[in-house]
């Protein structure tokens, strides 16, 4: 009896649910705690789809930012890069305009007699002073190089042990400092000397220089030692000397 009554409910609940909307209303009525009515389920889905879009949106928030870091990054990069460049093309040209340099020096010093010292003090001075002079008439006239000779006074004794003038030969282009010594003849105690008048440059003038040269056709060779030990470059023969 019972299955009878369920299939006859099953056989016309349908047409009368169609027809009827009392018992429409009924039936929805009685099962609605089972299912999410149409503005329930619309208003679920348009909270599901404003978090997926608030998802997105914080997404790419973030995407975006983190492109931005990586664009700085690689600006950066590139800004760095093109100063390093920069720095090896300006280094590249001052090789260039040294060895150019250093060429048409040795062009002049070929004329003179490299045995300096074999003539005698008096004649040495005489070409120290010459050579000296050429040298700073050439880089000055057809380099563009700034050369000076230095004259200070020591007045605390660092150089000598007690006030005295310090004279030295100073060469710059393109912020490269080299000071020079160009003598007859050099021994120990002269090398020494040297270094004390050029670490007395520097610490008056808060500047390090890039090279000490020592050129000389006559050079000790326990000066030769000394020289080795303070990082002086030292040269007998004006044509041996590296480019600037």
């Amino acid at each position: 009896m019972k299955t009878d009554i369920e299939q006859l409910i099953k056989q016309k609940l349908p047409d009368l649910i169609q027809q009827d909307p009392e018992i429409r209303a009924w039936v929805i009525g009685l099962t609605r705690q089972h299912y999410a009515d149409r503005i329930e389920t619309e208003s679920r889905f348009d909270r599901i789809m404003d978090e997926l879009r608030r998802d997105r949106e914080e997404q790419a928030r973030k995407w975006d930012e983190e492109n931005k870091k990586w664009a700085e990054q690689n600006r950066k990069w590139d800004e760095q890069k093109n100063n390093w460049d920069e720095q090896n093309r300006k280094w590249e040209e001052s090789s260039r305009q040294f060895q150019a340099m250093h060429e048409e020096i040795m062009k002049i010093a070929q004329k003179h007699d490299r045995s300096i010292g074999a003539l005698g003090s008096r004649w040495g001075i005489q070409t120290e002073k010459a050579f000296r002079n050429a040298l700073a008439a050439i880089l000055v006239q057809s380099f563009d190089v700034k050369v000076l000779n230095v004259n200070e006074y020591d007045d605390t004794g660092e150089v000598f042990g007690r006030p005295e003038q310090v004279e030295l030969d100073i060469i710059i282009k393109n912020g490269v400092l080299i000071i020079c010594e160009i003598k007859s003849s050099i021994d120990k105690a002269s090398m020494y000397i040297f270094e004390r008048k050029a670490r007395f440059y520097e610490k008056r003038h808060q500047r390090k220089a890039n090279r000490l040269l020592v050129i000389s056709p006559m050079i000790d060779q326990r000066a030769q030692t000394i020289a080795q030990e303070l990082g002086i470059e030292t040269y007998g023969d004006s044509e041996d000397v590296e480019s600037l």
